[in-house]
């Protein structure tokens, strides 16, 4: 198998795992749509908002496994290409946010991307967590948040490892993770966005932008 059909293949296994979408799942054993439910995003966050923090909590960890799993995978499969897992892990995040049996409706991101920080390196993963934490706190907005570490991750990577080629495959998904974001930003101008504080204050966030519990 050449380099270009192993290519493919860590693309097209990264990307059916990564369209598995456990958001969905719990939406539907719970009786809900996530895609029509909350803010419409079918991830981890919008499951806080529907299922409460455990479940959310559960969500997020299918999808930062889901990720981490590609990368494993394809690393394992296809031993002689370089980036084979970096190339599975970019897959997943995009079968994430694209699932193609969810009519390519799925999550923004953020926690595959984790996952695939996770692969690489644990240490990669809590020093960009720490970061994430702060960002969090400061502008108390996941989303925003999300926007930049889709950001810092490749510039982190590039500035451990001077690895050009690796850096531009980290940096494929944050336009489109950005993209995904447009809404929520419009809601921040409008004030109808959850803020970071939701996970302590739920009820008080969720009144405040008009959301029902189900």
């Amino acid at each position: 198998m050449n380099l270009g059909t192993q290519a493919f293949s860590s693309i097209l296994l990264g990307y059916l795992l990564g369209s598995l979408s456990p958001a969905y799942l719990v939406g539907r054993v719970r009786g809900y749509d996530v895609r029509r439910s909350g803010s419409g995003n079918a991830g981890a966050s919008n499951t806080v908002i529907m299922a409460g923090k455990g479940m959310g909590l559960l969500v997020a960890l299918a999808d930062i496994g889901k990720a981490a799993l590609a990368w494993y995978l394809c690393r394992r499969l296809f031993p002689a290409l370089r980036l084979a897992g970096l190339i599975g892990g970019v897959a997943a995040l995009y079968g994430h946010m694209f699932p193609f049996y969810l009519r390519f409706h799925g999550g923004k991101g953020l926690a595959c991307l984790g996952g695939i920080c996770l692969a690489y390196d644990w240490r990669f993963l809590l020093g960009l967590l720490l970061v994430a934490l702060v960002i969090a706190f400061v502008t108390n907005y996941v989303s925003v948040t999300t926007c930049i570490m889709c950001l810092v991750v490749p510039l982190c990577y590039w500035l451990l490892t001077r690895d050009t080629q690796g850096a531009v495959i980290w940096t494929l998904p944050a336009p489109v993770m950005i993209f995904k974001h447009r809404t929520n930003f419009r809601r921040i101008r409008a004030g109808e966005e959850l803020r970071f504080r939701f996970l302590w204050k739920r009820k008080e966030e969720l009144e405040r932008i008009g959301i029902e519990e189900e």
